[in-house]
């Protein structure tokens, strides 16, 4: 049974007097709080869901696998705490921070409970005005935090066995060199792991 049933029927069995609040509990209660699977060490555990979610919207699961499949927000994770200057470290979190307050302020809940169309939307919007941003403003304003995202999950997915040998051409001993062949012969038009 779905929620909207289960209200129906509440409503129906109470004879239609069912107050706001105890429909918003039924409408919002009913929903599960996302979780992860792994064990951030530089993050919180719902920033650590904030980062998996977005990655996994950034490099959805499709035929080949997902940014969470391969472990990219946990390599997040990681680089952040390990690679990152404290200055970095401080910029990344409170860019997190922000990107969930902005999505609060628009849709009136957290991004990690938004459903998924609604966050898609919302990533695309702040990637795509962030782009256009960063094309338009000389010199360059500080990277805002979904590219940087962007650019983490890239790199983490593309550095991943999944990432460099189902996505990119990768050829872990290359044959002879021929110097001048057609694109098409050249790897099937993919770009090359290196």
């Amino acid at each position: 049974m779905d929620r909207r049933e289960a209200l129906k029927r509440t409503a129906w069995i109470m004879g239609g007097a069912v107050s706001a609040p105890v429909i918003m509990g039924i409408l919002k209660g009913c929903t599960a709080k996302p979780t992860i699977d792994w064990k951030p060490v530089f993050l919180s555990s719902d920033q650590g869901v904030l980062v998996t979610q977005v990655a996994e919207i950034i490099i959805p699961k499709t035929d080949t696998p997902g940014a969470k499949d391969v472990g990219v927000p946990g390599f997040i994770d990681s680089i952040v705490k390990e690679c990152f200057s404290k200055e970095d470290q401080d910029n990344f979190l409170s860019g997190l921070n922000a990107f969930d307050e902005e999505a609060k302020k628009e849709y009136g809940d957290p991004f990690a409970e938004l459903d998924a169309k609604d966050q898609e939307a919302f990533v695309k919007k702040l990637h795509d005005a962030a782009v256009k941003a960063e094309k338009e403003t000389t010199p360059a304003p500080k990277r805002p935090f979904i590219l940087a995202m962007k650019e983490l999950t890239m790199s983490g997915f593309f550095i991943s066995e999944a990432g460099s040998t189902q996505v990119l051409q990768y050829d872990p001993v290359p044959g002879a060199y021929k110097g001048c062949v057609p694109l098409k012969e050249a790897g099937n038009g993919k770009t090359w792991a290196t």
